[in-house]
């Protein structure tokens, strides 16, 4: 089965929902990195449709003009696109289908195909939330942004059951965006506050 990662830019207080007036001022090379990584060895981007007419509404556009990005803009391109829409006009976009069915059952099919091993979910906060309440996302990368937004949509909603995740990776960037790179996992133990009062401040001077 392919691994299923989710991809986000977030705000210190969760807004997900990328404005450019926070996002760019702390886009430097260390976080254009980190996104190349999330990007490297993708067989398939998921895309909810918000998210892919962004894309596609810059990307192609940016490849053509043949700047400096144009060379992600065609990477972008050229890698299998299956959007999440209920539209059946054409994508507009070389190598972009749409997903058939179901969203949960299309996406186990999906990461069951033969040669598919890495399927990210840039954006989309819609489906990675229905990917997350189905257990099936398996990676969560957020860069966090130094930033209070304020207003924004937020990828976690109010509901029932908490969503552990388990810690991989860290990393400081110079412009003060922390790369978090989470799996989804169980909680720890099960333990109270009776179970940890041995570990409080001062607790070994009693």
């Amino acid at each position: 089965m392919a691994k299923i990662v989710s991809t986000l830019f977030s705000s210190l207080d969760g807004v997900v929902e990328i404005d450019p007036a926070w996002h760019f001022p702390y886009f430097d090379e260390a976080m254009g990195a980190g996104v190349g990584e999330d990007y490297a060895d993708v067989d398939v981007l998921l895309i909810g449709r918000g998210t892919y007419e962004s894309f596609a509404g810059a990307w192609p556009e940016r490849e053509t003009a043949g700047g400096e990005d144009a060379a992600f803009a065609a990477e972008l391109g050229d890698m299998r696109k299956v959007v999440v829409t209920r539209g059946h006009q054409d994508l507009g976009w070389r190598n972009a289908e749409a997903l058939q069915g179901d969203l949960i059952e299309a996406v186990r099919a999906l990461s069951a195909e033969e040669g598919v091993d890495k399927i990210l979910i840039p954006g989309s906060i819609s489906v990675v939330r229905q990917l997350l309440a189905a257990g099936l996302l398996d990676e969560l990368r957020l860069f966090v942004h130094p930033v209070a937004a304020r207003q924004g949509e937020r990828l976690f909603d109010e509901g029932q059951p908490i969503y552990p995740f388990r810690l991989l990776h860290s990393e400081a960037y110079p412009a003060g965006v922390v790369r978090l790179v989470y799996e989804t996992s169980e909680l720890p133990g099960e333990q109270t506050y009776d179970d940890v009062t041995d570990k409080v401040p001062g607790a070994d001077k009693g």
